[in-house]
Order: C-alpha cells, then sequence, then structure tokens
C-alpha cells in the first residue's frame, strides 16, 4: 500500500501561479475526486503529485520526496491515466497495454513471463481481452479509454491517478470507467481521478476535494462538499458555489430536458449575478428568441413560462 501527503504544494507556469498552498493526504482503499471549474488547477495538482511539473513545498510518497525519488521507481509506485487519448501509433492493443510494464524492465530488456501475466490480468480487469489483435487507432472512445486503462492497470502499482478520465464519453462508458475505478479503490488501491461530472463524483467517491483558484475550498464527503449553497444555480452570495459562472465553465448541469427539438445547450459565459448559466439553443431564428426574453419569458430551457412563474429557470438578477 501507498499514501500521498501534499504539504504546502505550490505550482507556478511561467508567470501564472497555478495551485496555492494545497495541503491534503491520501490514503490507500478511498477513491478521491477532484472537482472544480476549467483552469482551476486540478490537472497541474496531478502532474505535480507525479513530480511531473515543478513544484515548491513538499510531495511525499510513503514518505520519500517524490521529486527526488528515480523516475522508474515512482513510476511502480503511482500508475498515471493521463488527460486524452489521442493515440498516434498503430500498435495492437496487447503491445499498447504492455506498455504499463516498462517501469519494471531493465534496458533493451525483453518482457518476461511475469510481464505477459501482469498484461493478461490488466485487460481481463478492464474487459480489453476481446480487442487483444486490434488497433488501437481504430477503436472507438470507450475502447480506447478501456485500453488505456488496461495499460495503467499493467503497472501494477498501489496508487493510480486519472486525469479526465471521463472526457469524450458517452454516459455508458464514463460509466463502466467509474465502475473499474471503484473496484480498484476497493482492492486496496490509492484512486484519484481528475472529474467534472459532479453526478458520477457524488456517487462513486468517497472524498472530493474542491478546487478553485488554485486552492482547496472544500475537502470531505460527497455530501458535505456538494452542498446546496455551492450546488445552487440561483442568485447568492457564496463565493464558492459550484455551478455559478466562475466554478461551473466546465461542466454543464441540466435542470430540465426540455420540449423535443428544442435544440441542445448553448454555454453562456456571463459574469456573476446574470440570468440563467445555460439556456437552450433555441430552432428559432436569434431574434425572434431575443423578442422573446424582451417579452419576460423564461430563456431557461424554452418553456415559454413568465419568468416571475418560473421557479427552477428564475432570473438570478432577480
Amino acid at each position: 500500500m501507498v499514501s500521498i501527503t501534499l504539504d504546502h504544494v505550490g505550482v507556478t507556469l511561467g508567470r501564472h501561479a497555478v495551485v496555492h498552498d494545497v495541503s491534503a493526504a491520501f490514503a490507500p482503499g478511498t477513491l478521491t475526486g477532484i472537482v472544480g471549474p476549467n483552469g482551476a488547477g486540478k490537472s497541474t495538482l496531478a502532474r505535480a503529485m507525479l513530480a511531473l511539473v515543478p513544484a515548491t513545498g513538499s510531495v511525499c510518497v510513503d514518505g520519500a520526496n517524490a521529486a527526488a525519488m528515480p523516475r522508474a521507481d515512482l513510476a511502480r509506485r503511482i500508475a498515471y491515466v493521463p488527460q486524452g487519448q489521442t493515440l498516434h501509433w498503430p500498435l495492437t492493443v496487447e503491445r499498447l497495454v504492455g506498455l504499463g510494464r516498462l517501469p519494471h524492465l531493465a534496458p533493451m530488456s525483453r518482457i518476461s513471463g511475469a510481464d505477459t501475466a501482469a498484461i493478461e490480468r490488466a485487460m481481463e480487469r478492464a474487459d480489453v481481452l476481446d480487442l487483444r489483435d486490434r488497433i488501437a487507432t481504430e477503436l472507438s472512445g470507450g475502447e480506447r479509454a478501456r485500453v488505456l486503462f488496461a495499460r495503467a492497470l499493467a503497472v501494477e502499482a498501489p496508487a493510480l491517478i486519472a486525469d479526465e478520465p471521463l472526457a469524450s464519453l458517452d454516459p455508458g462508458h464514463q460509466i463502466d470507467v467509474m465502475d473499474m475505478l471503484r473496484t480498484e479503490a476497493a482492492g486496496g488501491a490509492l484512486v484519484i481521478a481528475v472529474l467534472h461530472d459532479l453526478t458520477l463524483a457524488a456517487r462513486y467517491c468517497d472524498r472530493l476535494l474542491l478546487i478553485d483558484g488554485g486552492r482547496i475550498v472544500a475537502d470531505g464527503t460527497p455530501a458535505e462538499v456538494l452542498t446546496a449553497e455551492r450546488c445552487s444555480v440561483g442568485r447568492g452570495d457564496s463565493r464558492n458555489a459550484v455551478c455559478r459562472a466562475r466554478l461551473c465553465r466546465g461542466a454543464a448541469v441540466r435542470t430540465r430536458t426540455g420540449p423535443r427539438g428544442a435544440g441542445r445547450y448553448r454555454r453562456a459565459y456571463r459574469p456573476r449575478g446574470t440570468r440563467a448559466l445555460y439556456a437552450f439553443r433555441s430552432k428559432l431564428p436569434r431574434r425572434a428568441a431575443d423578442r422573446a426574453d424582451r417579452r419576460g419569458l423564461c430563456e431557461g430551457t424554452q418553456c415559454r413560462e413568465p419568468a416571475a412563474r418560473c421557479a427552477l429557470h428564475r432570473r438570478a438578477s432577480r
């Protein structure tokens, strides 16, 4: 088992301070989700735990300074699923998963029987055995995500850090990935995942870290972190409200389905205290939608209810 401890960690990229004075401890057997808006420093913090970016303060893995550890030793302790799923080389799935054994191999050495067994176990746990002879660049997004997860499992490290493993996946594949992360934590591994989907984070994670502006805003169980105040989409004075414009630029929160054919969500980057954060894109001409808005109708889901009577989508400017 492995533990990770952060003590006053800060990261500056160029001239911009991305992470400020973060202290936290992560224990084995738990699934911790790191949530927050785009640009809050979530991925940078995850990379700092792996000593992939220079950081102030200290990151300790089992009491040892991560930055001073040999890279192969650190790679054997913490497996990493990076952000993005782009593959450039036409490798078979089995060979791609086998790359996870590199931290255990000496330079220019061949894989052993133990390495082959580890690759088989990883593909079985990620449910990609039937894809072993497929070319990785020809896989779908969900298949590719499971293969990259299998590559991380092939390391057989006691800790796993996944940076936005749900990006670009449909809901079914998102649940599959979260099930795999949950299984790893239940088996005693230390699992940390950077997430944007608050519903899945609340459902699967034992603990959530809410980060905004490079600082920890809240730390605790999902029920403690995702409070009504932080998740309010209406008017409020909380600077830490998760679904306000500053804290929810990365994930749309669907509050109501709306009529059939109403169109998809239109993301609205508006200052704090303005009207609804998200609205359906109407198939009507934009000028017609503006005229409806001037008549005082709710714009939340094109429900055409007077804004004063629409409890779900009451304007935040009131």
